[in-house]
């Protein structure tokens, strides 16, 4: 049922993985008279769908669904490339008269896809000096050299992203101004409602173990097995996703497939709180509870939010 009320230009339901984000833009969109917009880095990928917890077309319910499967596992992803993909379909919707959901937990793609954000250039030079590093000495003391520089960004990257850690530094060296400095601004775009979902953590934490769980039980390892034929190890970004990662480790002999599914639950849960501290730390998200106790309530609580016109 299409609401009366004005909608906003745009909405984006945020938060922590497994918090419920996707069920929640389903119901919104067909509320509202809406399509979703992905805004999950993984979920761009082609083929990576039960460890990215990718709706099913049944899910989807009839909701249109973009950016998902777009790019093959070998294609690097970057956000830049991404803001351009995400504004193109919310202008076209806003066009139509369709309003767009942005639905996903990758911080710095939201805010790419609604905030003003431009991003440095690319030095070819700094580039392939700090890639050669980091292939002769790993993460480890490129993270540390960029926690030092800028310990907001060191916080922020993992220290196991390589090419996360390779950028920032090269943007600090090509700008002279640390990383985070060149973060987008809580200036909008678009006139935008943020949504996010927040469940406490030992919730979401036995959530998070359930997921994992089930992943294996639909057969996650084939799935990467599947991919890594069409070359999932050499793609620079699709390689380091959760779960893909630690089962292409097993595959290749590093520990046990149930190490592999220990570490996945380990860091979904570490990154998860990753993705909370992103969200809280941007007043304009006003939070609903995605508790259990309150699945029932969560969605006509987002609606009634969205329905009073609240924009940020």
């Amino acid at each position: 049922m299409r609401s009366a009320a004005p909608v906003p230009r745009v909405i984006a339901v945020v938060g922590p993985t497994a918090a419920g984000k996707s069920d929640l833009g389903v119901f919104l969109a067909h509320q509202l008279g809406g399509e979703v917009v992905n805004v999950d880095s993984m979920q761009l990928y082609r083929g990576m769908d039960i460890g990215t917890a990718k709706l099913t077309l049944k899910e989807r319910d009839g909701v249109p669904h973009h950016l998902l499967d777009i790019w093959d596992v070998t294609e690097t992803a970057n956000v830049a490339d991404y803001q351009r993909l995400a504004r193109t379909e919310i202008d076209r919707l806003l066009a139509a008269g369709r309003a767009p959901i942005l639905v996903g937990g990758s911080g710095l793609y939201v805010r790419g896809a609604i905030d003003t954000l431009e991003f440095p250039g690319t030095d070819p030079a700094v580039r392939a000096r700090l890639e050669q590093e980091l292939a002769l000495h790993g993460p480890g003391p490129l993270h540390a050299r960029l926690a030092a520089a800028d310990p907001e960004a060191g916080q922020a990257i993992l220290p196991s992203n390589g090419r996360r850690i390779v950028r920032a530094l090269e943007v600090i060296e090509i700008t002279g101004k640390p990383f985070t400095a060149n973060l987008p601004t809580h200036d909008s775009v678009y006139d935008t409602v943020q949504i996010g979902v927040d469940v406490a953590r030992p919730e979401l934490d036995e959530r998070i173990t359930r997921r994992v769980d089930r992943m294996w039980e639909e057969g996650f390892v084939d799935e990467v097995r599947a991919l890594e034929a069409q070359g999932l190890r050499e793609g620079l970004t699709a390689s380091r996703a959760l779960g893909y990662q630690q089962i292409l480790a097993s595959l290749a002999g590093d520990y046990s497939e149930e190490q592999a599914r220990e570490q996945t639950v380990r860091a979904t849960k570490r990154f998860a709180r990753r993705q909370d501290s992103w969200f809280r730390r941007d007043p304009r998200v006003h939070w609903l509870s995605g508790a259990v106790e309150h699945r029932g309530e969560l969605p006509r609580q987002a609606l009634a939010l969205i329905e009073r016109a609240v924009t940020a």
